[in-house]
């Protein structure tokens, strides 16, 4: 099943998608325990496994780069020639992040790059934009690279300790979108200031989890009611029962900054169409939600990547129901905030399906970490924040550098010098 096209648009959307779930994680059961909180109510109700971590040689450039690299072939290369690089994690008040994934990507100098900061949204704004742009490009086989990289905090003791990750994603867009073809003439959208979760210096992370939730349930119901405007103004289509939405939509993908919210988000979006059935709330949830959250769930708060990590997950999960493909609805939320309800349709669930199972063996491949580990880790990392001339070291962590990266050309970080970052290859 295709996008929908209206007036000759051509078809856009997402050519290839790589996700980059670092090298190290830590099992959510073992950090709780140690923290002495509720294991039930953070692996169970809140759906958390597992989370990555970043070493102290890896950060947003790495990670960008990294995931992307081996997505890309030299034709892709030089047919890029718009990169926007979405990002919270952000390395320099002035210089965009994206220069540098620019430079180690090796893509042509005949590009524009941006680093696009709105939270949670950036990635979802990068695509928009993005796909504005191929619209008007007049060349066709024009591509675009948006990325989302992101890393938390150190957040020792907090009560949000548990909802903290990293991770990128990077989606190579075109008119020959083999993966996802987007229906860029629907969409859903509200904006409204609020104070929720902020990073108001370089150290600090910090927010309101109520007002967030808040925030985000308010933002759903808005962008949904909009889709559905928009849905009947431009197609002569409705979604006026659950079973039509279930028809509509095969899978659902939710904004996750951890799993659990995602069933609330569900929940109100169901009750918003006419004749609601509390008691199917959670078979339809299992059935045209769960799937995507497989891959959140073991790397935990990845920021503006989660919805296309779920997204990944929930094409693949089509692949025996519906092997032709089918539409997914999207809702993207960044705090601050802006957020968006949209569709499209997966076209390769077979092909997405090996791509996840590609996926669940570098997350079984990252290195597991004691609570002491993970606790050196985000510690060696914090202390590099803000330093203007430091070299990171490659020791310690059970010697993880020389196994997983020594030889292996991956991009790291390898410290800065008068505040100019030098990285290298392994």
């Amino acid at each position: 099943m295709g996008a929908m096209t209206t007036n000759n648009i051509p078809e856009i959307g997402i050519e290839k998608i790589s996700v980059y779930p670092c090298t190290m994680g830590i099992d959510m059961r073992t950090l709780v325990e140690a923290r002495g909180q509720n294991v039930a109510e953070v692996c169970g109700n809140m759906m958390i496994n597992e989370r990555s971590v970043n070493p102290p040689w890896e950060d947003p450039v790495t990670m960008a780069v990294n995931g992307a690299a081996a997505m890309l072939t030299d034709a892709d290369r030089q047919a890029i020639s718009l990169l926007l690089v979405g990002s919270e994690s952000g390395l320099d008040q002035e210089k965009s992040l994206s220069t540098w994934v620019h430079r180690y990507l090796g893509l042509s100098d005949a590009c524009r790059n941006l680093e696009i900061k709105h939270a949670c949204y950036a990635g979802t704004a990068g695509l928009r934009l993005a796909s504005a742009w191929l619209l008007a490009h007049p060349d066709p086989a024009a591509k675009a690279l948006v990325i989302a990289t992101d890393q938390s905090r150190r957040h020792f003791g907090k009560p949000y300790e548990f909802v903290m990750g990293a991770g990128s994603v990077a989606l190579l867009l075109s008119r020959k979108p083999r993966f996802f073809s987007l229906d860029h003439e629907l969409g859903g959208v509200y904006t409204y200031e609020v104070s929720d979760l902020t990073r108001p210096t370089s150290l600090v992370e910090a927010g309101h989890s109520e007002t967030s939730l808040l925030s985000y349930l308010d933002a759903v119901d808005i962008t949904f009611g909009r889709y559905r405007q928009g849905l009947e103004q431009f197609h002569a289509a409705q979604i006026s029962s659950q079973a039509e939405l279930a028809a509509w939509f095969p899978r659902q993908v939710y904004h996750a900054p951890f799993g659990g919210i995602t069933r609330r988000a569900h929940k109100s979006v169901l009750r918003s169409l006419p004749g609601y059935d509390k008691g199917a709330v959670e078979a339809d949830f299992a059935q045209r939600v769960a799937p995507s959250l497989e891959f959140n769930r073991r790397m935990g708060g990845t920021y503006a990547a989660s919805v296309f990590i779920s997204l990944l997950a929930a094409a693949a999960s089509l692949a025996e129901e519906h092997p032709a493909g089918g539409r997914c609805g999207i809702y993207s939320y960044g705090s601050g905030s802006c957020a968006e309800f949209y569709s499209g349709s997966c076209l390769n669930p077979a092909a997405a399906r090996e791509q996840a199972a590609t996926l669940r063996t570098a997350l079984d491949q990252r290195k597991p970490l004691t609570v002491a580990g993970y606790e050196e880790a985000e510690s060696r990392r914090h202390a590099q924040i803000d330093q203007g001339d430091f070299r990171v070291g490659q020791d310690g962590l059970d010697d993880w550098y020389q196994e997983r990266y020594a030889g292996k050309h991956l991009l790291t970080f390898r410290g800065a010098e008068e505040f100019v970052r030098d990285y290298d290859w392994s």
